[in-house]
């Protein structure tokens, strides 16, 4: 028997009645909860901001130090960095020791719900990016194609994901620990832009050995090319199976987070722009004296100068 709707949403109503029976279906049990170390690691980007690059530059940092090649063999990332808020939905054992060390796990939280004296990694995004790239990635999966013009999906977006929470309290709450030396904060252009810092600065966070050949080496397996010729792996296929069975979404539909060109802020509707940018004057600007993003950005791309 499918639950939800028994397809993909066409409304918003449809959305939270698919979403909650998911939620529902199965009873967590105690190992679809983290049990802390020190040495873990929590790449917490915002939806759409650069967790899977992350997640795929974590995984292939510690393997390639471990043994001295990468490792592509899974069915996805999130089988090897799980997500502790989808661990209850797929029936992940959180507990368990993963691939190599030291343990990734990928989340949206802010800093306040996340497990304290672990270490964190965090990519910040512009958040009319982010809108665009989110629509774009739910449209065809969560919800039926062309279901949700660009101008219904607000309510979408400011969900932020399973347990997430909005955009802004995520950028805040990781802003006021630009500081403090158990979090790696970085603005996805720049990690995209600046890779292999990027990805030393990452290793140095995660306490990972990486020589230049292996900084080489995880250059190469985080391409957009390499990427999405692999593109199967970055598609939440773990979730699409139990959305398959329990709500009737194919599994093959488009979920892949890695597309063959990135999303276009400029398609963004000027009314939808407008509500984003008084949401950052509300919220963001009284805070962080930045009056966009911007300016925000600069600060912290300045920060690896």
């Amino acid at each position: 028997m499918l639950l939800g709707v028994g397809r993909p949403a066409r409304n918003i109503e449809e959305f939270g009645a698919n979403m909650g029976s998911l939620a529902e279906a199965t009873p967590p049990r105690p190992h679809h909860a983290i049990d802390p170390r020190p040495s873990d690691v929590y790449l917490s980007c915002w939806a759409k901001s650069g967790t899977t690059l992350t997640q795929q530059m974590f995984h292939q940092l510690r393997m390639v130090s471990a043994t001295g090649s990468i490792d592509m063999d899974f069915t996805d990332i999130s089988g090897v960095v799980p997500w502790e808020d989808t661990a209850t939905m797929v029936d992940m054992d959180m507990s368990a020791d993963q691939r190599a060390a030291p343990r990734g796990f990928k989340s949206h939280r802010e800093y306040e719900r996340l497990p304290a004296g672990s270490r964190y990694v965090v990519t910040l995004r512009d958040p009319h990016e982010t809108y665009v790239s989110m629509h774009r990635f739910f449209d065809g999966w969560h919800i039926e194609k062309g279901a949700f013009s660009l101008e219904d999906f607000m309510p979408l977006w400011l969900g932020g994901g399973p347990n997430g929470c909005d955009y802004f309290t995520h950028l805040l709450s990781w802003y006021a620990r630009r500081d403090e030396g158990d979090t790696l904060l970085a603005t996805y252009r720049w990690a995209v832009k600046n890779k292999p810092a990027m990805i030393r600065a990452l290793a140095q966070h995660a306490g990972i050995e990486a020589s230049d050949e292996t900084i080489e080496t995880v250059m190469a397996a985080t391409t957009r090319e390499f990427m999405h010729e692999h593109k199967d792996r970055f598609d939440d296929a773990l979730i699409c199976a139990v959305m398959e069975e329990r709500l009737g979404i194919p599994a093959n539909s488009d979920s892949t987070k890695v597309q063959a060109s990135g999303s276009d802020a400029a398609v963004l509707p000027d009314t939808v722009a407008s509500a984003i940018d008084d949401l950052w004057a509300e919220r963001v600007e009284p805070v962080t004296g930045h009056a966009d993003y911007a300016s925000l950005a600069a600060e912290i791309d300045a920060r690896f100068a």
